[in-house]
């Protein structure tokens, strides 16, 4: 086995819950799909805000959100299950945006990349008595990573089967994430220790670039004309500027411009970034301190001309990352914009 692992994929679809395919949900008949192909995992996450190349904005202040959230829809696997799926997915969607990530079962601890290390867990499983995630985010905490986030799935695949949300279950094994991001040499030893502690995981590891940490620069994103990339604003819920909310200030700004073409907002049930302790929502509080991620996906110019209203509103606070997407398609009724092929 080389350093870095084995190669896995990450597709990701982007796209309004209510959005249909011949009179089913989408999201139903991708999950099928998923089960039928014992997909390793597959994970959906309601998000709280979010615009698309249509530029509706569905938020938390809107009757839209509660009527039509954004969801996303991650399926992770060997590239030779994840590649024919792709091109399956992207023939169903009318509305939304594909993604194709390249990522490893293990870091090169001999790196010195900062990596985003994404553990994927059953809602319910438990690592030395104590729930996983909780876990997973106090060993990320201790051995240093700038941020931990936990985001629970309401539907998705483990092992290759399908795992529901229900009313009256535990729903102990629908899936959920763990992301953390820190350097490479941190992800193997985070690893090193929590890999005898879980039952066959599954773990990607994918390369990121820190922008900015607490209202510091540290890096600009990449420039390369053609590219697509991801950049991911993490803070907290009620963190603010000029009074308004960050994450909703972004997908506002973002809307608002003539080059941005789209971003999603998911908040976390538990987790932390920069000096916080892991935390999450407590009884009885006013506000509401969980970490969100507002996640753009777009082209590289794209990403240049929007980054100054970013840099904005993370100027005291927050933590910016950057990742190149291999392959990225965005279709909206009928036009399209992309692909998924992959060099």
């Amino acid at each position: 086995m080389n350093p870095a692992g084995t190669e896995i994929l990450t597709l990701t679809a982007y796209f309004a819950e209510r959005e249909r395919h011949g009179g089913r949900f989408l999201a139903e008949e991708l999950l099928d799909r998923y089960d039928q192909r014992s997909i390793a995992t597959s994970v959906v996450l309601r998000g709280i805000a979010s615009f698309g190349p249509a530029h509706v904005v569905r938020s938390d202040r809107s009757l839209s959100l509660s009527e039509d959230p954004p969801v996303t829809l991650t399926a992770v696997d060997n590239a030779d299950r994840i590649v024919p799926l792709a091109e399956e997915v992207a023939g169903l969607l009318g509305r939304g945006v594909l993604t194709l990530e390249r990522g490893r079962t293990l870091p090169d601890p001999t790196s010195v990349e900062d990596v985003r290390l994404s553990v994927y867990l059953g809602r319910r499983q438990r690592i030395a008595g104590v729930a996983g995630y909780l876990r997973v985010c106090e060993v990320f905490h201790r051995l240093g990573f700038l941020s931990a986030e936990v985001f629970l799935g309401v539907d998705g695949t483990a092992s290759g089967q399908r795992r529901r949300a229900r009313f009256f279950s535990r729903n102990a094994d629908v899936p959920l994430i763990v992301v953390g991001v820190g350097t490479a040499e941190q992800a193997d030893v985070a690893l090193t220790e929590l890999r005898p502690k879980l039952a066959d995981p599954l773990i990607t590891v994918e390369r990121n670039t820190v922008c900015k940490n607490a209202g510091r620069s540290i890096a600009e994103p990449a420039t390369v004309s053609g590219e697509f990339l991801k950049v991911t604003v993490r803070t907290d819920e009620d963190s603010r500027h000029d009074g308004t909310p960050v994450h909703r200030a972004l997908v506002s700004r973002l809307m608002e411009t003539d080059h941005a073409n789209g971003a999603t907002v998911l908040r976390s049930i538990w987790g932390y970034h920069g000096a916080q302790a892991p935390h999450g929502d407590q009884l009885f509080q006013l506000a509401r301190h969980v970490p969100v991620s507002t996640v753009i996906v777009d082209t590289a110019e794209s990403i240049a001309a929007s980054y100054p209203v970013i840099d904005e509103l993370t100027a005291t606070h927050g933590l910016v990352t950057c990742e190149t997407v291999p392959a990225m398609l965005a279709v909206d009724n009928g036009h399209s914009r992309g692909g998924l092929g992959l060099d």
